[in-house]
């Protein structure tokens, strides 16, 4: 008998299901179980030491838009699956939900409806909290929490005044999208062919004082501790945070000038030294002192500057733009050659990264060949390039119709270097750093592409950062004991510019450093700030003394599984990983790393159905307006609107969205076959971290699975019911495994080959989609399966348990429910015991072959003597009669088949 505890209830008197539910009804059991789970608090853990090990299991919370979808059950039940097997093997488990309340859509929803955010994010958050209860998911509900309420990002305004003592938190000017008509700062998604996403004005570049954080400080320990993220999380998600952060070594190089009777220098880093003696002009940003000195007495340098400060400044936008410029008329001293090198202006340069300047190269920078040969700049060859590079880069673009890129990028010999020419990238390193340090005019340097954090968002509907704006003592934070500083709830912002600016009773206030009249710092925190620690909050969330109770963190962080999104793989995991950081050095929290094991859930995929209309325009439709015949394989070959009886067109598989009407509703899909049939699907169908390909019609296969799961339940309590053996006796007395039928020994081979295989999969493989075949496969033994007696039905039983443990995990509701009938305790049962005895074979059928064909079949010993079976083979009476000629080879395949060749 497998390792159960057990129990006998009230209503398990008798060996058949409930009168009420004598067929598979999804609905009800559904409902009746998760109103006993909430009755119970089944799933809520207490963070007092316990002798069982601990387990977090934790999905990417949610923003509440109001609406589950199909990514959503998806992530949540990979989650939920894992809870609910580690609790079978015996650990606490804590799996919780909250709720990421801030965010841009809540305040364009307010806009739209003329509500305020708070409302339609709190109604959102009822909504969204009861379709994810219907999904079954063990949660600890007692834990939940909305980022947007006070009790929450109060800790976050702590955090932040500890780091401004630490000197982790400064002010600065940054570039940011302006909206002049708006007047508000516009991130770069709502910038859209440069012009603001709801007044449509051309979009200017703004200098605004913002908080950051210094991130900077943590990039080399962010950077090396992704090594001990190795094997445990997804190799491309490591790749990107190495990029993102970007650690490269190379040489501040010193251009000198003079201007006005001052000597300065022109400062720029490169990785790319070699091609320094190539550099035949300096690029500087529009807000580059040389670019506004320039500009003081040049009208057109002037409105050119002017309107390089219009725009995105988003890097992908920059790359794609028009790259132009303007020469200055200034020159830098070349450090090497003492040429003078004309400085232009370009609004491909930022201000915000770097110096605001970078040394143009032509022959060897793609982007510089591109301005140079618009402007007709030299260009100077100085890295030796292949044999015929030049001529393979013309004919390629001859080929496609575009205009050819000669730079070559790649590292090799120096030329046209005078004292360089010959050497690699190694030694003209080593050699003008050598030559150009004592002199001052260049330095080894480690630069990232990792920015510090700009926090401040010039928006209303977000966390207030705690500091006060002084006439008279400039910046001041807020007294720890006066947090938090509360966002008022009752505002319905317009979209024209933060309407905390225009509440007086939010903005003046005291200065808590002299006393006098001051103002309320107005920008709030970007809502990547309360994604970074929730996770952690997770651990204590009622503290009312503490961002984080230790001895809670203690017992539950990190996170043991982490499962989200890969778009998620940088920004949001990359401040999570450094907030953890800054938590560890508050002692708050140990350990380095948030999340020991992160896996990243694929999408969900699902056909399009649409028209092209007369306008050129298109018209989708959604899948539930559409009636579809469906091919053998299950692939749509026709599709009607049910509207007009007419043809519509059958679009690719794409991302559900709602642009592409193509989305899934959960409700509808849980009304139809229940959750149970919808959690088995999204996992079975693919590997988890793949993308799931949806399918109306092939929910039928794990509805007819569970249906069929039922009426093996059913006919066995009938069975035992027959044969008057009492539920207590079986769940109690051990199998006595003595004299067991072959039929027998080869289902309790199945069940413990499945008990093992679905523990391996779960707990060393994370395989999700192949433990779901396992179970389909032993419940096709236990179907076939026959029992003529008594220690037949035991071991059929048996078999019947552990199936329905195993699929609790998948299936909870019908799971629990029917072992609740069989008489198992479902809140004290383990995940089955593999019996070693059960998986030894004392025969195995092998197939006899006659010249490949298939002649008859053998029950023989395992590892048998190949004589011996050969033997065997030949005196089977529907081989022997195909024996006419002679033998002249016999082929053993051990444990197999035995294939004879005879002569024709």
């Amino acid at each position: 008998m497998s390792n159960l505890q057990t129990t006998q209830t009230n209503n398990q008197q008798s060996n058949t299901t409930d009168a009420g539910i004598e067929s598979y009804q999804p609905q009800l059991i559904e409902a009746q179980q998760q109103a006993k789970w909430a009755t119970d608090k089944r799933f809520d853990v207490s963070n007092e030491p316990s002798d069982k090990p601990s387990r977090y299991m934790l999905s990417m919370f949610p923003y509440p838009s109001g609406k589950l979808h199909m990514g959503h059950v998806r992530n949540y039940t990979i989650s939920d699956v894992l809870s609910r097997y580690y609790r079978l093997k015996g650990y606490d488990v804590m799996q919780p939900m909250g709720w990421d309340g801030f965010g841009l859509p809540a305040e364009n929803a307010a806009i739209a409806n003329q509500t305020p955010p708070a409302e339609w994010t709190f109604a959102n958050i009822d909504s969204m909290r009861a379709q994810l209860k219907l999904l079954g998911l063990s949660i600890d509900w007692s834990r939940e929490f909305a980022t947007c309420s006070p009790e929450y990002y109060q800790w976050e305004q702590w955090l932040f005044l500890q780091l401004y003592k630490k000197g982790l938190v400064y002010k600065k000017l940054a570039t940011v999208n302006w909206d002049p008509i708006d007047n508000t700062v516009l991130a770069n998604e709502q910038v859209i062919d440069g012009k603001g996403w709801r007044s449509g004005a051309l979009v200017e570049k703004r200098d605004i004082p913002m908080y950051y954080f210094n991130i900077t400080d943590y990039a080399d320990e962010l950077l090396d501790d992704l090594n001990q993220l190795e094997g445990h999380w997804p190799s491309e998600v490591l790749t990107m945070q190495r990029n993102w952060i970007g650690r490269s070594a190379g040489m501040e190089v010193h251009f000198p000038y003079n201007i006005a009777g001052e000597t300065n220098t022109l400062d720029v880093f490169t990785t790319r030294p070699d091609t320094l003696m190539g550099v035949t002009y300096v690029a500087v940003a529009a807000e580059h002192s040389l670019a506004e000195y320039a500009a003081e007495n040049n009208k057109a340098i002037a409105d050119f500057c002017t309107a390089c400060k219009k725009g995105s400044v988003a890097e992908a936008d920059l790359a794609k733009a028009d790259k132009v410029g303007m020469d200055t008329g200034l020159t830098v001293t070349h450090p090497l050659t003492g040429e003078e090198i004309p400085v232009w202006v370009a609004n491909y340069v930022l201000m915000s990264y770097g110096s605001g300047a970078v040394m143009a190269v032509p022959a060897h920078d793609e982007r510089d060949y591109e301005f140079a040969t618009k402007y007709n700049l030299p260009i100077k060859h100085v890295i030796q390039s292949p044999d015929g590079y030049a001529e393979s880069i013309i004919a390629e673009a001859k080929a496609d119709g575009s205009e050819p890129n000669l730079a070559y990028t790649e590292r090799n010999t120096l030329i046209n270097s005078g004292e360089f020419d010959g050497m690699d990238f190694k030694q003209v390193f080593e050699a003008m750093l050598a030559k150009l340090e004592p002199q001052g005019l260049a330095n080894k340097k480690i630069q990232y592409r990792l920015r510090d954090w700009g926090v401040s968002r010039q928006r209303y509907w977000g966390c207030p950062i705690p500091m006060v704006n002084c006439e008279h003592c400039g910046n001041v934070p807020v007294e720890e004991q006066d947090l938090p500083v509360v966002l008022p709830t009752d505002v319905v912002p317009d979209g024209r510019g933060n309407p905390l600016k225009n509440m007086p009773e939010f903005v003046n206030t005291t200065c808590p450093k002299c006393g006098n009249p001051a103002e309320r710092e107005t920008d709030t925190f970007d809502t990547f700030v309360e994604s970074s620690w929730y996770y952690a909050r997770f651990a204590s969330p009622q503290d009312t003394q503490n961002m984080v109770n230790k001895s809670a963190a203690n017992k539950w962080l990190p996170v043991d599984q982490y499962v989200g999104g890969v778009e998620h793989a940088v920004m949001h995991l990359l401040y999570a990983r450094f907030f953890h950081k800054l938590m560890r050095d508050e002692s708050l929290v140990s350990g380095d790393e948030p999340f020991a094991n992160l896996m990243t859930q694929g999408m969900v995929l699902a056909g399009t159905f649409y028209r092209v209309n007369a306008d050129g325009s298109t018209t989708y439709y959604f899948p539930a307006d559409i009636d579809i015949d469906y091919n053998e394989r299950g692939q749509p070959i026709k599709a009607i609107l049910k509207a007009d009886g007419q043809p519509v067109t059958i679009g690719k598989i794409e991302k559900m969205s709602k642009s592409k009407n193509n989305g899934v509703d959960p409700q509808t899909t849980i009304d139809q076959y229940g959750a149970d049939t919808v959690r088995l699907y999204t996992l079975f169908t693919a590997p988890a971290d793949q993308t799931l390909e949806w399918s109306d019609d092939a929910l039928k296969g794990p509805y007819n699975f569970v249906k069929k799961v039922w009426r093996i339940a059913t006919d066995h309590m009938q069975a035992l019911t027959t044969a008057n053996l009492a539920l207590d006796t079986l769940n109690t007395t051990a199998l006595d495994t003595d004299g067991l039928s072959k039929a027998a020994k080869n289902l309790r081979r199945k069940t413990h080959e499945t008990v093992a295989k679905i523990d391996s999969d779960l707990g060393e493989r994370l395989a999700l989609n192949t433990p779901v075949s396992s179970l389909m496969e032993l419940a096709n033994e236990l179907s076939s399966f026959k029992a003529s007696n008594e220690q037949d039905l035991q071991v059929q039983h048996e078999a019947l348990v552990d199936l329905l443990i195993m699929l609790s995990v998948y299936a909870p509701h019908v799971g629990e429910y029917l072992l609740e009938q069989l008489g198992i305790d479902t809140v004290t049962m383990l995940y089955p015991a593999v019996d070693a005895s059960a998986l030894v074979q004392d025969t195995v059928t092998m197939v006899v072959q006659v010249n490949g064909k298939v002649r008859g079949k053998m029950d023989v010993a395992p590892n048998s003597d190949p004589e011996q079976l050969k033997a065997q083979a030949r005196a089977i009476e529907s081989v022997a009669k195909f024996l006419t000629g002679e033998i002249k080879k016999e082929i053993v395949v051990p444990n197999k088949l035995v294939n004879i060749v005879v002569a024709g």
